[in-house]
């Protein structure tokens, strides 16, 4: 199974022939991001969901009870890139309002379970992202 740089690596290289259904069949996508306090990108494979033309990740961090470092990123800077499959596109990061989380949560919850069981883990609402191209 693949993770982290290597993951990255191995979908960016096959445009996500190797990478794009990952464990239990779950999408991933690539998302760059700038960093927040080196301002070099930085890049993740994420589990994500379409949704009315843009793209719904979980900011789950497993459970953790802090963000990801990728959502504190786009927070600092939401211009980010994506890649899903061979299409590499700009978007925006915004995290998704209460009736949108509302809508999307199921819909990630569907593709990845464990959502839920993270979100007992921790007192932090787990934000949901939208990607929306730009």
């Amino acid at each position: 199974m693949l993770y982290g740089d290597e993951h990255v690596r191995r979908y960016e290289e096959t445009d996500g022939e190797v990478g794009h259904d990952w464990e239990k069949g779950a999408p991933t996508l690539i998302l760059t991001t700038r960093g927040r306090k080196t301002g070099q990108e930085r890049k993740f494979a994420l589990i994500y969901q379409e949704h009315e033309g843009a793209y719904a990740l979980v900011a789950s961090n497993g459970g953790a009870p802090r963000h990801p470092g990728w959502y504190l990123n786009l927070q600092a800077d939401p211009e980010v890139k994506v890649q899903v499959k061979a299409d590499k596109f700009a978007a925006r990061a915004r995290t998704a309002t209460d009736a949108e989380r509302e809508a999307l949560w199921p819909k990630m919850t569907a593709v990845w379970p464990d959502y839920d069981e993270y979100q007992k883990k921790t007192d932090r609402k787990i934000p949901v992202v939208v990607l929306e191209r730009v």
